[in-house]
């Protein structure tokens, strides 16, 4: 299963609105090579499970698929795949997840079961649970996961008092940030923000790097407002609307993962209104050292200590000189 996921990691942000999954199948006979993987593919492609058979080929007989995602039943863009696990005499299948998109909901388990193969299912489920977090909750409310990217100084600052901020963290926590932008679906701005500092809002990586993304797989690129003739984010989405409002929208369009990126009233905006999913904030070792700088968050705060927001870390990581802190509300 962990080959699996492994697998399903290298193709996050490609496959959307499917969900990105990895399959893996261990023939019964052995062998070289030992194992077989597959990973979704674009939309109308192969899905994880018929990529990993398609690998495996005659060597799928009497063997086992681990799968990330409960295998589709239904017929989309392609047949199901609890058909093509039939067909090939795969014996047990082992599944990370129940998938809860309503189309599925265990009626692949069941069609697998009543083909007469053995299903073992919740073998790796929180970590499935973790990579899937996006899609699981796109399928389930019909909204993206909202990722909020923040950078700032040790004390909090984000630009100094004449509005400069460029650059407060190095290079290799910017490269972090496209890889972020690389695994979402949507990257949202404030028209203010785009005013200001007029950014691209595209994926920039070397064609080395695993995330790299060419023209025609950047995210899409959202304005809340009005965009400035001539503005490097456009083409762009603009959208008017509360926060809430926003995501029915990107939920609607297929967008499974947003980036939130700012500036500090849009970053004020959703995490006041509970939206934020995870919390991304990449911390400088530097101090503006005043009360004067710009902060994370431009918007009334909690009026008292019984009040504050509190926070689960998942991961603190050195990226050269800066830190890289996730984290989540504390009951998510």
């Amino acid at each position: 299963m962990a080959r699996a996921v492994a697998a399903a990691d290298s193709v996050r942000g490609r496959t959307s609105p499917n969900p990105w999954v990895g399959a893996v199948v261990v023939p019964a006979r052995p062998g070289a090579p030992e194992w077989f993987e597959g990973a979704t593919a674009p939309p109308g492609g192969a899905h994880a499970e018929v990529a990993a058979l398609r690998a495996a080929g005659a060597r799928a007989e009497s063997g086992t698929l681990y799968v990330t995602l409960e295998p589709c039943s239904h017929h989309g863009r392609t047949p199901p795949c609890t058909e093509a696990i039939a067909a090939s005499g795969i014996r047990r299948v082992v599944v990370g997840v129940v998938d809860p998109d309503t189309r599925v909901d265990g009626a692949g388990i069941d069609a697998l079961r009543s083909a007469g193969i053995e299903v073992v299912v919740g073998v790796g489920r929180d970590e499935v649970r973790e990579q899937l977090a996006p899609y699981l909750k796109h399928r389930r409310t019909g909204r993206p996961w909202v990722v909020l990217k923040l950078a700032a100084t040790l004390d909090g600052g984000t630009a100094a008092p004449d509005g400069t901020s460029r650059w407060i963290t190095g290079d290799e926590a910017r490269a972090d940030a496209h890889r972020l932008r690389a695994r979402s679906d949507a990257v949202v701005v404030g028209a203010g923000t785009v005013r200001d500092d007029d950014p691209a809002l595209t994926v920039r990586l070397p064609p080395e790097d695993p995330w790299f993304r060419g023209a025609d797989e950047q995210p899409l690129r959202v304005v809340l407002g009005r965009m400035p003739p001539g503005a490097a984010a456009a083409p762009a989405l603009e959208l008017e609307g509360t926060p809430g409002h926003v995501l029915d929208e990107l939920g609607r369009r297929g967008c499974v993962q947003v980036l939130v990126e700012g500036g500090a009233t849009v970053a004020h905006a959703f995490h006041a209104s509970g939206l934020v999913d995870r919390y991304v904030l990449y911390l400088a070792p530097a101090l503006f050292g005043g009360s004067d700088a710009r902060h994370l968050f431009d918007g009334p705060g909690v009026p008292s200590i019984d009040r504050l927001w509190r926070g689960t870390v998942h991961s603190v990581t050195s990226l050269g000189g800066d830190l890289r802190v996730e984290l989540s509300a504390a009951n998510s």
